[in-house]
């Protein structure tokens, strides 16, 4: 890969909690906070689901390049209502903000929505150009998962690809589409989530 994602270092995490409750809604949170906190190229951001006693919803985690961009993201997150987390800080209603930030340091899990490389897959690629120009280290194929796509299947990505964290690894699942192609697991719903967005 060609962009400024590590995937060996350790970055600093931020949970966000805002209140959101599904994933459409996680997603423009997002897009959001990108713009408002300036968050910096090779920032990862993901999704969560959190079922707790208290909060039924989804979380948001931002993985910073480095400690610099997250504590001026965490100043402009102290100023909001949100709650947040970051290591051992908290702000606001915290709780889904930490399990969110835990989740996505251990890459246990998160559904990766901005990350290196997310902007080059529109229209459709191929296995081996999504692989190396985005952050997304390892494809399953739904129904064929021990089967390795060939590197010059094409993929429609209906400009919508959210990997996961799995294992310590970001993994797309796809499956099989019209014309031996493949296609994201997860399609939009049931349109892109910021269609209205330039």
């Amino acid at each position: 890969m060609t962009t400024a994602y590590d995937p060996s270092g350790v970055h600093p995490v931020i949970g966000v909690d805002a209140g959101t409750t599904t994933l459409r809604e996680a997603d423009h949170l997002i897009r959001d906070l990108r713009t408002t906190l300036g968050l910096p190229p090779g920032t990862v951001a993901c999704t969560h689901l959190i079922r707790t006693d208290t909060r039924r919803g989804t979380a948001v985690s931002l993985a910073l390049p480095e400690e610099g961009s997250a504590e001026e993201a965490w100043q402009r997150l102290t100023a909001t209502e949100m709650g947040a987390a970051l290591g051992d800080l908290r702000h606001g209603p915290s709780e889904a903000a930490a399990l969110a930030a835990a989740e996505h340091a251990a890459r246990r899990s998160g559904r990766a929505v901005l990350y290196a490389g997310v902007d080059r897959l529109t229209g459709t690629v191929t296995v081996a150009d999504l692989l190396e120009s985005t952050a997304i280290d390892q494809l399953t194929v739904v129904g064929a998962p021990l089967a390795t796509p060939d590197p010059t299947t094409p993929i429609l990505t209906q400009d919508h690809v959210r990997p996961e964290w799995r294992e310590g690894h970001l993994v797309l699942a796809l499956v099989p589409a019209v014309g031996n192609t493949l296609a994201p697991f997860e399609v939009p719903n049931p349109t892109p989530c910021c269609a209205d967005h330039p």
